[in-house]
C-alpha cells in the first residue's frame, strides 16, 4: 500500500511536469530546479509514509486492568420475628423489645384460723415485665427490664455485657448465682412457684459485678454484689459473693447437669437483722405459714448442691440448699431447703428445653398453627423446708406436687398446680391452737411472653 501511494503522488507530479517537446526547450538552470522540486517531493511522501505506518500499525497488547478489591455490599437493614420484632444492622446494633404477662388463678385451703380473709381463692397478675434487649458492636450487649404488675415499678434485669467469646463480664442487677430452679427462668418453671427455699433464702436480683465462662461443658459464674436496686440508700453497706460452677456434658441425647454454689454475705450494720420465711406455694395469699421472725445476724453463708438429667422426653432434677446465719450473741443456726422431681413430655418429640446450665423452653414440634396439639408436660415434686435449729423453731414444710403445663405454640404455656402441704411447728396456729395441720393448694396460670 506505501508503494502504490507513492506512485500515486509521483504520477500526480508528473502531470505538472513539461510535456517532451517542451522538456527539450529546457535551460541548465531550469533542469537543475526541476531536479531539485523533485527531491523535495520524494522526501515530503517518505516523510508521510513513515506518518502513515505509524498511524495504521497494530497497538501493543495493554495489561488488563486491575480489578478493584471485592467490596462485599453490606445487607440492609434486618427485621426478624422472635416472638416479638428484632431489628438488626449490618455494623452489630440490635433491638428487641421483651416482655411477659402472667395471670394466675390461685387459693389455699387450710384449717380455719390460719389464713382467715388472705386466704381462699383469688386472681392476680403475678408478673407483667416490659422493657427491651439488643446488642452494640464490640461485643457489648444490654437489657433494661421492670415489672409492671404492682402499684409501684420494679426493676427486674438491668445491665450492659461485654464478650466476644465464651468469657463475659456484666455489670448491673442480675440474678446472683444460686442454684438450677433460682436460674431458670420463671417463664420455664416446672411449677407455678419455684422451691421454697429460693424465697426463704432471700434469693433476689441484686445490683454488682459479675463474670461468667459458658464452655460446651462447663459453666463459672462469680459476683461481688450489693442489694437490690430498690433497697440501695445510704444507709445500706451489704455485700455478697457468690459463685457457682455447672458440669453439663452430653452423652447422646442425653444430657447430664451437676453443679454447685456459694453464697457469703456481710450486712454491713452491726444492728443488721433478717427474716427466713415462705409462702404456700401460692402467691396470690401473703400468709407464711413457715417464719423464723426477725433475727440479729452478722453474716450468712450458704452452700447448694443441684443436679439433673434430660434423656429424650423424661428428666429428674434435685438440689439441697444449707444457710447457716452467723449471729453475734447466740447459736449459729443451719435451715434446710430441697426438692426431688420427675417430669415427662407425653407429646411425641417433645422435650424440656435446657441451655448453659439452666432449664429452657418447652417448644412444641407440632404447634396448633400446625395442626398439631402443641406441647404436653406432666410434672412431680416433693418440696422440703426446715427453718428450725435450736432454739430458732420457724416451723417445717412439706409439699407434694403435681404439675401440668400445656404449650400450644413456643410463646404461650398455661400451667396447672395442685399441691399437698404438711406443716409442723407452724408460725401461725389453728382456731383451735394446733400448730401441726395440712393444706391445700391449686392454681391456674395463663402466660405470654415476647
Amino acid at each position: 500500500m506505501r508503494h502504490a501511494l507513492t506512485a500515486a503522488l509521483l504520477a500526480t507530479s508528473m502531470f505538472s511536469l513539461p510535456t517532451a517537446a517542451g522538456a527539450q526547450a529546457m535551460t541548465s538552470e531550469e533542469a537543475a530546479q526541476l531536479r531539485a522540486e523533485l527531491a523535495a517531493l520524494k522526501a515530503q511522501v517518505q516523510t508521510l509514509e513513515t506518518r502513515l505506518d505509524a498511524a495504521t500499525a497494530q497497538p501493543a497488547s495493554a495489561p488488563a486492568p486491575t480489578p478493584p478489591p471485592s467490596v462485599t455490599a453490606k445487607p440492609a437493614t434486618e427485621i426478624s420475628w422472635k416472638g416479638a420484632p428484632e431489628i438488626k444492622t449490618a455494623d452489630g446494633w440490635s433491638f428487641k423489645p421483651r416482655g411477659r404477662i402472667q395471670l394466675d388463678l390461685a387459693g389455699i385451703d387450710a384449717p380455719a384460723g390460719v389464713t382467715g380473709l388472705r386466704g381462699g381463692t383469688a386472681t392476680e397478675f403475678r408478673r407483667v415485665y416490659l422493657g427491651v434487649d439488643g446488642k452494640i458492636p464490640g461485643g457489648f450487649s444490654y437489657r433494661v427490664e421492670a415489672d409492671i404488675a404492682n402499684s409501684s415499678v420494679e426493676l427486674t434485669d438491668v445491665y450492659m455485657t461485654y464478650g466476644t467469646g465464651p468469657l463475659s463480664v456484666t455489670a448491673g442487677q442480675i440474678k446472683p448465682f444460686t442454684g438450677l430452679d433460682d436460674m431458670t427462668s420463671d417463664l420455664f418453671t416446672s411449677t407455678m412457684e419455684r422451691a421454697a427455699f429460693v424465697s426463704a433464702f432471700g434469693f433476689e436480683r441484686r445490683v454488682g459485678l459479675s463474670a461468667q465462662y459458658k464452655g460446651k461443658a462447663l459453666v463459672l459464674q462469680g459476683g461481688v454484689f450489693g442489694d437490690n436496686a430498690a433497697d440501695l440508700t445510704d444507709s445500706n453497706h451489704s455485700m455478697s459473693v457468690d459463685g457457682r460452677v455447672v458440669f453439663m456434658p452430653k452423652f447422646g441425647n442425653t444430657q447430664l447437669h451437676l453443679g454447685a454454689s456459694a453464697h457469703y454475705r456481710d450486712p454491713g450494720d452491726p444492728a443488721a437483722t433478717n427474716r427466713y420465711r415462705a409462702r404456700p406455694f401460692v402467691h396470690t395469699t401473703d400468709v407464711r405459714l413457715v417464719d423464723t421472725g426477725l433475727l440479729d445476724y452478722s453474716s450468712e453463708r450458704g452452700l447448694g448442691l443441684e443436679g439433673a438429667v434430660l434423656a429424650g422426653p423424661f428428666h429428674a432434677a434435685g438440689e439441697a440448699y444449707w444457710q447457716t446465719v452467723k449471729r453475734s450473741a447466740a447459736a449459729d443456726p443451719t435451715f434446710f431447703g430441697g426438692y426431688a422431681e420427675i417430669g415427662m413430655v407425653l407429646t411425641g418429640g417433645d422435650a424440656r428445653g435446657y441451655k448453659d446450665g439452666a432449664f429452657d423452653r418447652l417448644k412444641p414440634s407440632k404447634p396448633i398453627t400446625a395442626g398439631g396439639i402443641g406441647a404436653i408436660e406432666v410434672n412431680a415434686r416433693y418440696d422440703h423446708l426446715d427453718l428450725s435449729d435450736g432454739a430458732i423453731v420457724g416451723g417445717r414444710q412439706q409439699a407434694a406436687l403435681i404439675g401440668l403445663v400445656w404449650a400450644p405454640i413456643d410463646y404461650i404455656r398455661i400451667t396447672a398446680n395442685y399441691g399437698k402441704l404438711w406443716i409442723d411447728n407452724a408460725r401461725i396456729a389453728t382456731a383451735s391452737g394446733d400448730r401441726d395441720y395440712t393444706a391445700d393448694t391449686f392454681g391456674l396460670r395463663t402466660q405470654i411472653d415476647f
